[in-house]
């Protein structure tokens, strides 16, 4: 490969190994199993390889030197919000919103308008005049597809000016046992800035034909955004606004069960676990809220010491919690092992008097366990294990296209190492830019119990002096320093 030596090793899936930018790669082929293979060379392919798949013999080149990924893009109407995926079929829902945009429906208008404005010559500019639809216009669809394929199933164009927020699957079963509902929360004439709307609504679709389908069921009206649905306990918990509020499925629309009014500003994420309902706000952090059965009752036991701008979250155990916000920080806060869920609501409001006035609100603080600045607006958080029985690790994406993951020390000894690597990078290998590393790490909040693994991986990069002094420091030689770090990589992903 590139007038260098490489070794294809054949497995349940093809791996290549090569030398690239200074450092040795070993990556899985993105290509269908392989059962013998050799090199190759003609004038039409001068480095390629022939191989034989079942019963083809087949001619391959290799391009993308580096890069692990394979990928396909699948054009959409509009800018793709959220989505879910049917358990049952595979199928993906997801809710598309673009905002300054016009629906199908009302171009066709604007179009037979334009048409008869030309043939009596009146086209004023102040009606024709802009390219673009204007702000607080919105035009939204609801896309069912095959994430296989790429082929689209079924599209359900919203009204103009309809936005749609947020969506979640959802069982009733006291209603339709073996039917799954998916909720759309949708926002009407919503202003951005100053942020106004009037009104919102949640539609409730019947999945039908296994997954091949969307029927609409209801529509039901609320008072404000509906940011945030998640299925509870065959209910559904939905934000409105800052009013958390449990519904259940009704004939003609959802029925309203029990709210909390004590959010602060705007819900924003909701993820349960147990008993525990984890409530983000927008500029508040999260509030842990424990729904009593026997009381009908949302209570808020416990909240966060931090304002922190939520942007996404995802339990890691009954007690943890992983945030990132909007300006690129990624935190875990964790509740105290004396935390107690069953607080006593108090009748009276005295004891009201003296809790609502610390921070939040809440009686009970979580505790936070580390920071990092990461530098980007994260979308998505999620615990997932990259290798069929590896360990966990926390896998986020960023809105420029970042995928990035995080992953805990099984040992202190690992810890250690690369605690020290990372102390003796920032003194031998400080960025170009000039900027402090400890600095930046710790843009808002002082950096606590994470390592830049980025920062450590630049080792290899390093002139071969470097190397040597910093792994003499660890006591290491400069392979093993690079041994250390292709396991840790190994370990977790491909």
């Amino acid at each position: 490969m590139q007038g260098g030596e490489a070794v294809l090793a054949m497995s349940s899936r093809t791996w290549i190994s090569y030398y690239y930018s200074n450092r040795f790669h070993l990556t899985p082929l993105s290509y269908e199993t392989l059962e013998y293979a050799a090199g190759f060379s003609s004038e039409q392919c001068p480095e390629g390889i022939v191989a034989i798949s079942t019963n083809t013999l087949r001619i391959l080149a290799l391009e993308k030197l580096g890069a692990v990924f394979n990928q396909a893009a699948y054009n959409l109407d509009f800018t793709p919000r959220k989505f879910v995926v049917h358990p049952e079929s595979g199928m993906m829902i997801l809710i598309e919103t673009d905002h300054n945009a016009y629906t199908e429906d009302t171009k066709n208008q604007r179009k037979i308008q334009m048409a008869e404005a030309f043939l009596t010559e009146n086209l004023p500019e102040a009606t024709f005049g802009a390219p673009k639809a204007g702000a607080g216009m919105w035009a939204s669809c609801i896309r069912l597809t095959n994430p296989i394929d790429g082929r689209t199933i079924q599209v359900i164009n919203l009204d103009q000016n309809d936005a749609a927020m947020s969506i979640a699957l959802c069982k009733f079963p006291h209603m339709d046992p073996t039917s799954t509902f998916c909720l759309v929360g949708v926002a009407k004439d919503y202003q951005l800035s100053p942020r106004s709307m009037a009104g919102g609504s949640i539609h409730v679709y019947r999945i039908i034909h296994g997954g091949s389908g969307l029927e609409l069921i209801h529509r039901t009206a609320v008072d404000e955004i509906p940011y945030a649905i998640h299925s509870f306990q065959n209910k559904v918990l939905i934000g409105v606004g800052k009013l958390l509020r449990l519904y259940d499925l009704g004939r003609k629309k959802l029925l309203r069960k029990c709210e909390n009014k004590h959010i602060p500003h705007l819900v924003v994420d909701i993820k349960s676990i147990g008993e525990r309902i984890i409530v983000s706000d927008i500029q508040e952090s999260v509030h842990f809220v424990k729904f009593r059965r026997s009381e009908n009752q949302l209570v808020v036991f416990a909240d966060d010491t931090t304002p922190r701008w939520i942007t996404t979250t995802c339990i890691l155990d009954y007690s943890t919690v992983a945030l990132a916000d909007k300006f690129g920080n990624l935190s875990i806060v964790r509740l105290p092992a004396n935390t107690n869920d069953d607080v006593d609501e108090d009748p009276t409001g005295a004891k009201s008097l003296w809790d609502r006035g610390l921070l939040s609100g809440a009686g009970q603080k979580a505790e936070c366990v580390s920071v990092f600045h990461i530098g980007e607006t994260m979308l998505s958080l999620q615990k997932a294990s990259l290798i069929p029985g590896g360990s966990d690790s926390l896998v986020y994406t960023s809105l420029s296209g970042t995928v990035g993951m995080l992953v805990p020390f099984t040992s202190n000894e690992d810890h250690d190492f690369f605690q020290h690597l990372e102390m003796h990078m920032r003194g031998e290998n400080p960025p170009i830019c000039g900027r402090d590393h400890l600095s930046y790490r710790s843009y808002y909040y002082p950096v606590k119990n994470m390592l830049d693994g980025d920062l450590c991986e630049q080792f290899n990069t390093l002139e071969p002096v470097k190397q040597k002094s910093i792994a003499e420091e660890l006591d290491r030689t400069p392979a093993e320093v690079s041994k250390k770090l292709e396991d840790i990589r190994t370990r977790y992903a491909f």
